[in-house]
C-alpha cells in the first residue's frame, strides 16, 4: 500500500484522531472482555487508586503510584497483544511463539514487581512516619 492511499485509510487531521479513538475503544473493551488478568489487574487499580490519595507523602510519589498501576495495564494489553498475533499464526507448540508468549509474561511480572515496591515503600513511609 502506498503512502497516499495510507493516508486515506487512516484519514487526516482530526478525522484521524477520532479514528485512533474508535480504535483504541475497541481495543480497550477487547481487552476487557478477553482478558482476564487485564480484568484482575484494572480491579487492582481501582482498589488501590483511592488509597494512593491517602498515603502520597507528596504530588510526585502520588504520580509515582498512578503511574506503576497504568504501567501494570499498558503491559498486561501488549502481552495480551503478544498473544493474539501468536495464537493468530498457530495454536500448535512452536518453540518461538512459546518465547514471545512467556517474553510478554516476564514483562507483566516485571510491571507487578514494580507495582510491589513503589506501593510497599510508600505505605510503609505512611504507616512509618
Amino acid at each position: 500500500m502506498n503512502e497516499s492511499n495510507q493516508l486515506k485509510l487512516n484519514g487526516l487531521g482530526v478525522a484521524r484522531i477520532f479514528k485512533a479513538a474508535a480504535c483504541s475503544i475497541k481495543g480497550f473493551r477487547a481487552v476487557y472482555r478477553l482478558e482476564v488478568a487485564f480484568r484482575q489487574e484494572l480491579l487492582l487499580s481501582l482498589v488501590l487508586l483511592p488509597f494512593s490519595f491517602v498515603i502520597a507523602s507528596s504530588l510526585a510519589n502520588w504520580v509515582a503510584l498512578i503511574s506503576v498501576l497504568l504501567l501494570l495495564l499498558l503491559v498486561e494489553i501488549i502481552n495480551s497483544a503478544i498473544e493474539a498475533l501468536a495464537d493468530r499464526i498457530s495454536t500448535d507448540f512452536h518453540e518461538l511463539l512459546g518465547r514471545a508468549k512467556d517474553l510478554g509474561s516476564s514483562a507483566v511480572f516485571i510491571a507487578l514487581t514494580m507495582v510491589a515496591l513503589v506501593w510497599g515503600e510508600s505505605t510503609y513511609s505512611y504507616f512509618a512516619g
